[in-house]
């Protein structure tokens, strides 16, 4: 599960991951994620691993990225949540040519700005959670986006609504409470609670022009946005070595931890080498089998971590329910349509 050579950002995740996050796992689970962790990740490189170098990033493969991400996702799903919002913004800013682009990539990279993401509504299409209205200087927000992680954590949101001609925008805007945007209280959530998910709503938020980084076609974004949304998470590969970690750690649970490793690695192995596959090529039904059977492996690893440790693990400060928690969480983020019609079909499979 590592690369063949440890990159500085790997070694900095690792570092992290074991002296911090793991260590306080449980707590940051039920009490919250305190400041340090955030000063530590923001210190740590880790959110400037994709960044261009001339930027303050490392520039680094997506194969360091996507293993930066297992890390952090098997030491602490909480912080590896609010995290990864932040690297969808870096990678669209780096494709940019907007002036926005100028302003925010470098503290993006740096870690001076954490930035959050509000677009998943924008795959409800034809329904539109939020519209988007071009005015003279700038843009127009109104609707509901249901789901914001990392609300009073976050600096800085991307931003995405629908027009009226089916064109997706994407926009910056300071992650607070401000003139036509209005947070709801964090929701109880059954797994990460602590990374503080929000609904926003937005009943005329306002945007200057200068804060916008993309604008294109749905359709457009669609081709794009489709086949990648249908690549096995890094995290759920990340949950399911730490369940298997705990596994060997007991006596009776090495011979199935052996068997399970195996399968994974497999796994993992070839929906990465997907993964690196340009999303023009699709290649879509693949790399949904793929992610489904991630997922099954996952949901083994960490039921089989369950069983090993026994009565123990009903306790929140057990890390085998932490862990078992958290890869429920997984199994419905990024849930779009394709993907649940996979899963399901997988489990309908495996029944019969």
């Amino acid at each position: 599960m590592t690369t063949t050579t440890p990159h500085p950002v790997v070694t900095g995740a690792r570092r992290l991951a074991r002296d911090l996050l793991l260590p306080h796992a449980e707590r940051v689970d039920q009490e919250g994620l305190p400041p340090g962790h955030l000063a530590a990740v923001r210190a740590s490189g880790v959110l400037g691993v994709s960044a261009p170098r001339e930027y303050g990033g490392a520039g680094a493969p997506d194969a360091v990225a996507r293993e930066v991400q297992e890390i952090l996702a098997g030491a602490c799903g909480t912080t590896w949540f609010v995290q990864t919002q932040h690297h969808t913004p870096v990678r669209l800013l780096s494709r940019s040519e907007l002036p926005v682009r100028e302003r925010l990539l470098r503290p993006l990279a740096t870690g001076e700005l954490l930035a959050g993401v509000a677009y998943a509504h924008v795959r409800a299409f034809p329904r539109v959670p939020v519209r988007a209205t071009a005015e003279r200087d700038g843009w127009r927000f109104d609707g509901t986006v249901p789901w914001y992680t990392g609300w009073g954590l976050n600096d800085v949101m991307l931003l995405a609504g629908v027009t009226e001609a089916a064109e997706v925008v994407f926009v910056f805007t300071e992650a607070r409470e401000q003139p036509g945007l209005r947070a709801s209280p964090p929701m109880r959530l059954s797994a990460l609670t602590a990374a503080r998910t929000v609904s926003l709503e937005l009943d005329g938020l306002r945007v200057p022009e200068e804060s916008l980084v993309l604008r294109t076609p749905r359709e457009r974004f669609a081709l794009v946005d489709i086949p990648r949304s249908a690549n096995a998470s890094p995290a759920v590969f990340g949950v399911a070595y730490a369940a298997l970690r705990l596994l060997e750690d007991t006596p009776r649970g090495r011979e199935t931890a052996r068997a399970l490793r195996g399968r994974l690695d497999e796994v993992r192995r070839r929906a990465y080498a997907l993964a690196d596959q340009p999303v023009e090529r699709g290649g879509v039904e693949e790399r949904l089998e793929l992610r489904a059977r991630a997922f099954d492996l996952m949901r083994a690893a960490t039921t089989a971590a369950v069983v090993a440790g026994g009565g123990r693990t009903m306790s929140l400060d057990h890390p085998a329910q932490r862990l078992a928690r958290e890869g429920m969480f997984l199994l419905v983020q990024g849930l779009t349509a394709p993907v649940r019609e996979a899963q399901l079909a997988a489990l309908t499979a495996s029944c019969t």
